[in-house]
């Protein structure tokens, strides 16, 4: 354990602000800036994210078949290095070829550091007892959306959305310093009781395929907000605002949602907790459909930061308890469907916003697929209801 209590958890967090704060979802409130600079239509924009997602889902896959168990330190801390050049060099290109290259290996290397940071920290909250604090690592991501969306209006107005890039991967460096001295893998950690007591409080492996799928849904539906909601506020009339404020509430949203999640997680079940944020994620998607002005854009922002990453937070806590014996490969399959879903996603809801001049369709489409990937998941309550009367019988 690391002599110095729980400062890996740090490292985790600030791993995530790195590689998916600011290394994936900068990209969002920054596709406005660049849109209007480079007069990206949005079908343009939604092929760049995808390619980012691609390289999400190639990362994800090869950290599902590499041999990391014995090197997780070394991939993390090259993954690291990796991101940040490359959101430095988006500042640097304005060619869209070659954005389209920078955007996928970024994704890759945001993919490798979600795996194993997860998997080093998950890893060592198991050994010290204290798995209900996943939440916290993965809070990560929303501190990373929230800190660097403050950022951009400052250096956009002095440096344009080059500079914008530029100044995020010089902030990812500083938090990287940390992350290199706190995060390191200490192999041969947990406690086999831990675990047992942890799988006995959830649904038994032959039901991971739904959870799977219903995960790849997630990641199909939530990833078109997540793309496109400040593009969506920016051609709003009745938004006042700076639009990148409603990426400033995503974070805000996302930031307490994981411990949030957790805590609910613990009290009401695993999958039941699930199937409820996934159903109010979907609502939150499709409210702008149906009342679209300055406030239903902010609930929708709100809504779905405090649920994108509590479904993250739950659904890897969940899968790595139902097959804790390797848990970087389960982590990484799990990824990777996700990844498959965002890949798609920004695709189609490009070229529909293009080809209909609207986002509703691609919004509609969107929430349905959460939905479903809820309704999925619903035979899971009574199999994890049954695995917790067994433990109470057990007693």
């Amino acid at each position: 354990m690391n002599r110095r209590p729980y400062l890996f958890l740090l490292g985790g967090i600030f791993s995530l602000m790195i590689a998916m704060g600011i290394g994936r979802f900068a990209y969002t409130p920054i596709l406005p800036l660049m849109q209007h600079a480079l007069s990206f239509t949005d079908a343009a924009a939604g092929y760049l994210a995808s390619s980012n997602y691609a390289g999400y889902l190639a990362g994800a896959v090869l950290a599902g078949v590499l041999p990391l168990k014995k090197h997780k330190t070394f991939y993390l801390r090259l993954s690291l290095i990796v991101s940040i050049c490359t959101t430095f060099s988006m500042g640097l290109s304005h060619a869209y070829n070659l954005m389209l290259g920078l955007r996928f290996i970024s994704g890759a290397a945001s993919a490798f550091i979600f795996v194993l940071a997860s998997s080093i920290v998950l890893d060592k909250l198991v050994a010290a007892g204290k798995t209900s604090w996943s939440g916290l690592l993965y809070s990560g991501v929303g501190c990373g959306i929230f800190f660097s969306t403050l950022f951009i209006p400052g250096l956009n107005h002095l440096f344009a959305w080059e500079g914008v890039w530029m100044g995020l991967a010089i902030v990812s460096i500083i938090l990287a310093i940390f992350v290199w001295l706190w995060l390191k893998d200490s192999p041969h950690l947990g406690s086999h009781t831990d675990e047992q007591a942890a799988v006995k409080q959830v649904p038994p492996p032959k039901w991971l395929p739904w959870l799977i799928a219903a995960y790849g849904l997630e990641g199909l539906g939530y990833i078109v907000t997540g793309t496109f909601i400040v593009s969506i506020a920016e051609k709003t009339a009745a938004f006042s605002s700076d639009p990148s404020f409603v990426w400033i509430v995503v974070g805000l949203g996302a930031i307490p949602s994981c411990i949030l999640w957790s805590t609910l997680a613990n009290r009401w079940g695993f999958v039941k907790s699930l199937v409820f944020s996934m159903v109010l994620q979907s609502l939150g998607i499709i409210l702008p459909v149906f009342w679209l002005s300055q406030m239903s854009l902010m609930i929708s922002a709100l809504l779905f930061g405090a649920t994108f990453m509590g479904i993250t937070t739950i659904a890897t806590t969940l899968a790595r308890q139902m097959s804790p014996a390797n848990s970087s490969r389960i982590i990484a399959y799990m990824t990777a469907i996700y990844a498959a879903g965002q890949m798609i996603g920004p695709t189609i809801a490009g070229i529909l916003s293009s080809y209909t001049q609207s986002y509703n369709p691609a919004l509609i489409g969107a929430a349905c697929a959460v939905f479903i990937g809820a309704v999925l998941l619903l035979s899971g309550i009574r199999l994890e209801r049954m695995k917790n009367i067994e433990t109470m019988t057990a007693k």
